[in-house]
Formats: C-alpha cells, sequence, structure tokens
C-alpha cells in the first residue's frame, strides 16, 4: 500500500477508480497503491492520546485500532513493509504489532492520518455505503470473538483481525471505487434476489472475493491470517468462525426478519454444539423473534406447507 502513515493523502498517489480494469491482477495492483485513509475519529483518539502519551497502555491502542477495519489494516500493512530481519515469526494480532512497535513510535507513524469522511466528502452516497460496512465488519468481529470464546479457541485475537477485515475489500471499493460500487448496490436493490458475485462480475467484471484473495497477497499479511480469510479451508472451525461471523453480520444488518438468518443460526448452532434458546439469547435476538427461529415451522403458509 503506497503512503507514509502522517502525511497527506498525495493525489497522485491515491484516486479514484471511474471504469473497470481489465483483470483481477490489475485491481489488486491499484488498490494496492492506495493510501487508504482512517475514520475520522479514530484519527481524532489518536491525536488526543499523543497529549497524554505516558500514561496510554497498549491493550487501549489495541482496542482503538481493532475499532477501526482501515486502520487495523494500515498498521499490519506497515508491519509487514518494514518487518526487520530479525522479525522470524508472523504477528497475527493488534496488540502484538503495537507490542513490537512500541507505543510512541506507534502514535508517531500513525500522525496526522487523511480521514475516509474528508476523502468521500464529495461522495456521500459512498460514504455511508463504507461506513456501513465497517460496521457490519465491528459485528462479525464481535460474534466471531464470542463464539471463539465459546468455543475455546487457542487465539481469539487471530479470529476477531481476521473477521474484522473479511470486508476490507468492500470498504476499499467504496473508497476509491464509488460510482462502480454505487452501480453494484443500485443493481442489488432493483433485483434483491440478485446475488452479490454477479453484479459484481457485471460491473467489475470480478467479484470481490478475488480481489481481496489477491490483496492479501499483496499486502503479505501473515500466513494464518490468509488462511483465516480463504473460504477453501471452510472445513477448519476457525475459517468457519470467521465465515460464519461475517454471513451472520450482513444478514443481521437487514434486519432479524431476513430469511437468510434462520440457515445461518442452524450453521452457528452446528459451530457452537449449544441449543438453540441458549444460541439465541447468546446471539441477542429479540424477544418478538424468538418464536420464530425455535419453531420455524410455525410462520409457514398454512395453504402452502413446507
Amino acid at each position: 500500500m503506497a503512503g507514509t502513515p502522517g502525511q497527506e493523502v498525495d493525489p497522485t498517489m491515491s484516486k479514484m477508480l471511474d471504469s473497470p480494469l481489465r483483470s483481477v491482477e490489475e485491481y489488486v495492483e491499484f488498490f494496492s497503491q492506495q493510501d487508504i485513509p482512517a475514520l475520522r475519529h479514530t484519527v481524532r483518539t489518536l491525536a488526543a492520546l499523543r497529549e497524554e502519551e505516558e500514561s496510554v497502555n497498549g491493550r487501549h491502542l489495541a482496542g482503538i485500532v481493532m475499532g477501526d477495519p482501515l486502520m487495523t489494516i494500515k498498521l499490519l500493512v506497515h508491519l509487514q513493509t518494514h518487518r526487520s530481519l530479525s522479525q522470524n515469526h508472523d504477528v497475527t494480532t493488534v496488540d502484538r504489532v503495537i507490542m513490537m512497535m512500541g507505543i510512541s513510535p506507534f502514535l508517531k507513524t500513525f500522525e496526522n492520518l487523511p480521514t475516509l469522511e474528508d476523502w468521500l466528502s464529495a461522495h456521500p452516497r459512498a460514504l455511508l455505503g463504507a461506513l456501513k460496512v465497517i460496521a457490519r465488519a465491528r459485528s462479525a468481529a464481535r460474534f466471531a470473538r464470542d463464539w471463539a470464546i465459546a468455543r475455546r479457541d487457542v487465539d481469539v485475537d487471530e479470529i476477531t483481525v481476521a473477521a474484522l477485515l473479511r470486508e476490507a475489500t468492500e470498504i476499499a471499493c467504496w473508497t476509491f471505487a464509488p460510482e462502480l460500487t454505487q452501480r453494484i448496490r443500485n443493481m442489488q436493490e432493483m433485483d434483491p434476489r440478485l446475488r452479490s458475485t454477479v453484479a459484481q462480475k457485471v460491473v467489475l467484471g470480478v467479484t470481490q472475493r478475488e480481489i481481496q484473495l489477491g490483496l492479501i497477497k499483496a499486502w503479505e499479511l501473515p500466513e494464518l491470517l490468509t488462511t483465516l480469510l480463504d473460504e477453501a479451508h471452510a472445513h477448519n472451525p476457525r475459517v468457519r468462525n470467521v465465515q460464519l461471523a461475517s454471513e451472520f453480520a450482513r444478514h443481521l444488518a437487514n434486519g432479524w426478519d431476513d430469511p437468510a438468518l434462520m440457515d445461518d443460526v442452524a450453521e452457528i448452532e452446528r459451530l457452537l454444539r449449544i441449543g438453540r434458546e441458549p444460541l439465541l439469547k447468546r446471539l441477542g435476538t429479540p424477544p418478538e423473534h424468538m418464536q420464530r427461529f425455535i419453531h420455524p415451522a410455525d410462520d409457514a403458509d398454512p395453504e402452502n406447507p413446507a
């Protein structure tokens, strides 16, 4: 990813993509050259912490970074591009990256960052789209973390980071290809049954998942995170944890009436191996929707039984 943290976005370096490219490789090259901004709230919070640097601890900083998928990407990519010869193992969690860097160097490195809100100031619909995906990514990370705890996962933080980053490409598309991404959204609004991958193929010529796999390699993310983000390893419970959290958060963003949630809940139940009612309570299911998930047959049309 081009650009040095702490500098304003150079218009010759970061730009908008207004027409489709010819291949996955061209998309990967384009996105990997952009200086991804951070959320304005993140930038302001880090600025305030510099004033009280002596009292800041790494765990607190990690929490701020993990609230912002864009900032999480910037940090992980920065670590990989500044990897020292003495670093002979991958670092896969935000708190460990900050620990390696040190608090003062971290705050200095990520000073005066460009913000998403400024970058998309002329594209309010794209900004709203990006913020919605960011909210969904945060939700997915929370669910993934909770389920990893329930599964007694070997490293809950790794699962949390992977779930947070699973929407990275869609966020990047809203940020650097706002008009193209809006076309995808418009197609799906006109035909709610249209699969997102089909709309992406029509507009971009490729899918966002294909771009994401390429970006993971271009950003040289740790191998473990690469595996956790790869659906080809869906048989692995850790990968399934991340995948299900992302899908559940995506469907839940449409409301508890989304029909896809029924299958999601069944899959999560199998993953966690807990009863339906305790699971629904764990997911925060509103009382008025509990019965529908406990006894789904009750919702069947009496004139058209399943």
